[in-house]
Formats: structure tokens, sequence, C-alpha cells
């Protein structure tokens, strides 16, 4: 079989599908059989109730529980072959399931019940409106037929979630985990402390809360709670306590942990901090014993991760302790005193029952074999960490927070090593060019990293998703699977079917933009900003901004990536493409484009009261300028290319007037303004 995800609206696509006859309707009549060895699983139990409310949400059907008995005659029939051990759920489990819709029935075959969980995402997925599914003109829902084989590529397949930098609630917690279960994410690493605060209850240390976590912590049975809702979907939880590093919150409470003199204070400011942990103290080792060895309790999954990323050894340098500390004991230089931190820490760590997880930093030698180096700093890490035979997980590319298009993401594989920049080379001179077969196993998968800085739970899904379904589908489907055209059509559907969820991406926004708005009618400032996107990397500098600095600014109400944008660059590219006298006799590709430069240029007009007005949006009046002088310089390209005509003051008069529009303004980028630059480029000079 092949597989055929370009017809279907799923993500991630599954590693085989072939196309069966007839399909399944949905009506409220929908019913479910479940048999099997492993059918009485609690999480299979639990994963019925979500199909039926599920379906009922996202149709409008009203749906009844109909749960059969082994009965041909059931909409979906659910086998799941054995039972599943009783501890936490491993590295590893099974995922694998098939799914056979044919002439009206449903079956979903899994060999253990975290497969079941798996393939009831499918089969929700393929819940579409008829028209959409087969071009017909009955209305109502089906499932189209089809048989799918799938199981993942990795067995590692996460969301690193910071809590730290901003709070996030419960709710925000639980909502990002049914949002990874869709689309077949199976780890959520939990960053809970970091300079700006330590977010869980420790009845050892209650200073945690009462100091590190200022008011904003999660009690032990919150916890708890999240594990179960996360163990129901399939997801596990990972914990990370980061040291010695990211330390100011966990040495404002503890001041006798500190490496540099107090007084110590949670940080309310961004970037990289140098206060550190001291790691001469057996004090320090004392502290860490007794609180990871609750933390180990609390959280059950095998992993436990320490962090050990960016130590800035200011501190380390001048104390004059530690700098004894380390000429006793033959050590020259920080990284050294680092390595002996991390390999007690990693020693205490495993005697409590777990493995241990840890930044790429943390690679150093003599570390033990069983850590999980999870990297940051590019595939480079990652392969020098598995020819060294050492288990890791990629991060590097996935970065959500610094606002790259899904493509980017989407780009990026664990198993292929990209064009390294001048400044990796230097860091990872060690790293193989290519991998044995054993070492590749070392390989589990990725992580997406989503860092708080600049993110709150009002913007968070925006940030997160549908971009982070575009990784999930990196680390789910087959290597072959890189058709960027098939995932951004295909994205687009998942991007809808999210918020069926309770997942607020989009509506947030526009309720973020309602807020700017205010009295003015919002539609204008919706079409401006379809055009707009946040800077992106690093250059919004988080390090101006304060944990309680508000994000209510237009930068804080956009997408990472602007679809309108994006489409119509495409299209400008297809319109360039063709020779000067197919794209004369194009009349209608070119009156789409003049369109929709006119509906930008207008409302670059009218919004101006509104910015006026507000002064959130104040700052704005320049940004307004650009975008209507752009489209009126875009409009006059397409009327000279149409015309043949060219004007070589006009042309450099125009391309002064783009370095503008290339500029970043206010944070925000011009999202079309490289694609005008390519008609302006193509306008004969004279």
């Amino acid at each position: 079989m092949v597989c055929a995800g370009a017809d279907l609206p799923l993500m991630p696509l599954p590693q085989t599908a072939a196309p069966e006859t007839g399909q399944l309707e949905i009506t409220g009549a929908f019913s479910i059989s479940l048999v099997g060895a492993g059918a009485a699983d609690d999480r299979v139990h639990g994963s019925l109730d979500r199909i039926f409310t599920r379906i009922q949400r996202q149709t409008g059907i009203p749906m009844q529980r109909r749960i059969v008995a082994d009965n041909p005659a059931a909409s979906l029939r659910i086998v799941v072959g054995r039972k599943d051990h009783k501890s936490p759920q491993r590295l590893g489990d099974d995922e694998s399931y098939s799914l056979r819709v044919v002439n009206g029935q449903a079956q979903l075959s899994a060999a253990a019940p975290l497969g079941v969980l798996r393939g009831i995402e499918t089969f929700l997925q393929l819940i579409q409106q008829n028209e959409a599914v087969a071009g017909q003109s009955k209305p109502g829902f089906s499932v189209p037929g089809v048989t799918i084989q799938d199981s993942p590529r990795f067995g590692w397949r996460g969301l690193s979630l910071d809590v730290s930098r901003h709070f996030l609630t419960v709710a925000d917690v639980e909502r990002t985990l049914d949002g990874m279960a869709a689309v077949k994410l199976n780890v959520l690493h939990w960053h809970l402390s970091d300079d700006q605060g330590f977010r869980v209850e420790s009845k050892k240390y209650p200073k945690l809360q009462e100091v590190a976590s200022e008011g904003n912590y999660y009690t032990q049975a919150q916890i708890q709670d999240v594990i179960a809702h996360a163990r129901g979907l399939g997801i596990r939880v990972i914990p990370e306590i980061d040291m010695p590093g990211h330390a100011a919150a966990i040495v404002a409470a503890y001041p006798a942990l500190a490496a540099g003199p107090g007084p110590q204070s949670v940080a309310h400011n961004f970037g990289v901090l140098t206060r550190l942990m001291d790691p001469t103290k057996e004090a320090t080792y004392r502290f860490l014993d007794g609180l990871i060895a609750e933390m180990a309790k609390l959280f059950a999954d095998d992993y436990f991760h320490i962090g050990g990323d960016e130590v800035e050894p200011t501190e380390w340098n001048q104390n004059a302790d530690i700098q004894a500390f380390m000429r006793q004991h033959g050590m020259s230089d920080a990284k050294q005193l680092q390595s002996y931190f991390s390999q007690k820490v990693v020693k205490i760590v495993i005697s409590h029952g777990k493995r241990v997880a840890g930044w790429d930093e943390i690679l150093q030698p003599d570390l033990p074999k069983a850590v999980v180096v999870q990297s940051w700093r590019g595939q480079k890490s990652l392969w020098q960490a598995a020819s060294e035979g050492y288990d890791g997980i990629l991060s590097a590319g996935y970065y959500l927070d610094l606002m790259h298009p899904a493509s980017e993401h989407y780009a990026i594989d664990p198993m292929r090593l990209p064009p390294a920049s001048a400044d990796q080379a230097a860091t990872n001179e060690a790293a193989p060019a290519a991998l044995t077969p054993e070492q590749r196993k070392h390989i589990l998968g990725g992580e997406a990293a989503m860092w708080e800085e600049l993110a709150v739970s009002e913007n968070l899904d925006a940030k997160l998703w549908p971009r982070l379904a575009a990784i999930a589908e990196r680390l789910w489907s087959p290597e072959t699977v890189t058709d960027t055209d098939s995932m951004y059509r295909r994205l687009a559907i998942t991007n809808r079917w999210l918020e069926y969820l309770g997942l607020s991406q989009r509506s947030s926004l526009v309720q973020m933009r309602q807020r700017l708005a205010g009295s003015f009618p919002r539609g204008p400032l919706d079409t401006f900003s379809t055009i707009l996107e946040p800077v992106k990397g690093y250059e919004r500098n988080s390090e101006k901004y304060l944990t309680e600095m508000p994000l209510n600014r237009l930068v804080d109400a956009l997408p990472p990536e602007s679809d309108a944008g994006r489409e119509f660059s495409n299209k400008v590219d297809a319109y360039l493409a063709q020779s000067g006298e197919a794209r004369k006799n194009d009349a209608r590709s070119k009156q789409e484009l003049l369109r929709q430069l006119a509906a930008w240029q207008k409302s670059a007009e009218d919004v101006r009261p509104m910015m006026q007005a507000n002064g959130l949006l104040t700052a704005d009046l320049p940004l307004a300028d650009t975008v209507e002088s752009l489209c009126r310089v875009a409009q006059e390209a397409i009327s000279r290319l149409d015309s043949g005509s060219g004007d070589a003051k006009w042309k450099q008069e125009a391309t002064s007037e783009l370095e503008t529009a290339l500029r970043h303004q206010d944070d925000m980028l011009i999202r079309v303004a490289p694609a005008v630059q390519k008609l302006v480029n193509a306008v004969p000079g004279a």
C-alpha cells in the first residue's frame, strides 16, 4: 500500500493508507462496540466518552452514548488485542493501530490500549462534511472508505512547556494536553522552575511556593490531576527542575544554596541571568536529594529532567571559595565544575529510581550513558551524543517561541543534518558526518519547545497551534512525507478541527483585536493584520520586558505566520513564473492580486482613526502608512508588468520605499513585502 495522505484530512499522515468502497455516515444513531483482552483498560473506556462528545461538538448532531456488546452492526467496532502493563506509560509502549472503514462500518484494531487512543484521533479527524469529502450534495457528515495501517516513526514526540516565565493555569495545561493527543504527541516536558518562578508545591521545602512562586504554583493535588488527565490521553509527563543555572527563584527561597552574594530575589526580567547554585557545598546536594526524592514520588514517569543549560559562570568565577575548591580538585574552568555538579545530581536522580534527561550542555566526559541528552543547539550535538552511545532527543529547529513558519519546523528532521553555520560548526566539531544503524537507534525523537517570555494564557494557543501539528507530523509520519504544499493544505483543515477540541488559537486573537479596536469596527484591523507577522528569532528583545508587563499590543494579537501573506507570495511567484505574453493574458491572476492589494490598502486607511484613538496602537501609525505605500507600489508594478513599460526613476523610488517595508516596525513584519519586491524587480528598468 502507499500513503494516500494528500487525499485525506489527516495530520499526522499515517504510515500507509488505501481507499475502500463506500463511507460511514455519521448520524445520531452512531454506536460503538468494544471487544478484546484489553477492552477493560480505563484509558480506552475514557476515550469512548470523548468520541461521542467530540462528534457532537464537531457536527452538531445530538449524540447519546451507545456502547453495545460485540455487535457487527455497530458503527465503530474497537478491538483491543491485549491488556497493558500495570506500570505507568513508558517510552516504547506499542502505539500501532489499524483502521478500516468500508461499506458503512468502521473497525479500529490495536495490539495494546495506547494504539486505540491514537487510532481514535485518526477516526475523528476523518469526519468531514460530505461536500468536503466526496463532492456530494447530500448534507451531513461522513468518514470516507479507507484502510490505514499506522505506527509512529519515533517513540518520543513531545512538547517542552515553560510555565515559569509566565504561569499557566491547570486549565491551560490540560487544554494543551488535549491538543497534543489530537496530533499524537506523547510527552509533556513540564518546565516547572526557572529564574522567574518555581511552580510546584513542595511539602519538604515550603519556601519554594511561599517565596519562589510569588503565589503562582500548582499544588501537588493539581499536579496529580494533570498527570491523570495526561495518562488518559496517552501522554507521559516529565518534570524539569532546572539546575544549577536558571535558579534565581530557588536561591531566593533558600539563599544558602546561592553561589553569589545576597540578598537574592525572584527574577522579574528575562535573559540568561547569572544567579547559580553553589556546586561546592554538600548542603546543595542534600537539598537537591530531598527535593528530587519528593518530586520523583509525585511524577510517575521513568524520566526526570535536570535542565543544565545556559550556565553563565560569573558568580562561580567571582566566588573565592568556589575558585579555591576548583583548584583543589584540579578543575580548570566552569565546564568542569558543571560536569562535577551534573555527575553528583545524576547519581541522586538514579538513586530515586529515575532516568536522567538534560539539555545538551551536560554532555561532558564521564557522563553516565543512561542520561538522555536533549539538543537545543542543533542536530550535530544530538548526533555527537548518539555517536558516543547516549540516547537523545532533538529540540533545535522546533522552538515555537521564535515565531518561525510551520514550513521551517517541518523541514527539520532528527535524522538529517542541515548545513551548519560557522558558529554551529565551531561548537559541535566532534559530531559525525553520519550515524551507523546502531547509533541511529539512540535518537529517540524530538520535542517542540515553547518558552514563555512573550506568551501568556490569553495567546498561548496561538503560539502553539497549528504549527505544533506540523512538528507532530515530522515525528510520527514516514521520513519521506515532506511535501510542504500538502502539509499547509492539511494544516488549514487541522487548525479548524483543533478548535472543536476547545483550543482557541484563532478566537483568542480575535478577542484581543476586538479589545484593541474598542468602539471602532474590528473588521479593518482584522484585514490589516492578515499580512503582518511578529518578528522572528530574538529580534523582539524580551529583555526589555518584565514578567508583570501586559502583552496586549497588536504584535501580541497576531499569529506567528500570516496565511494570507504566504498565499499572496505564492500567487506572485506563479504570476512571475509565466512568460511575458502569458502573464499579460492571465487577467484572472492579475485581478486577484490587485483585489487583495486594494483590500489591504483600504484597511490601512481605515485603521488610522482607531490607531489615533488607542494609545496601544498609536505606535503603529507609521506601519499603516508603510502598508498603504507598499500596496500602491505593488499595484503600479503589476500595471507596468502588464504594459511592459519600464521606468528607471520609478523603479529607484519604489526600491527606496521597499527598504522601509522590509524592515520590522514595532516588532512586526509585513509578510507580503518580499513578494512586492519581486514584482518591482521584475519591472524593466528602462
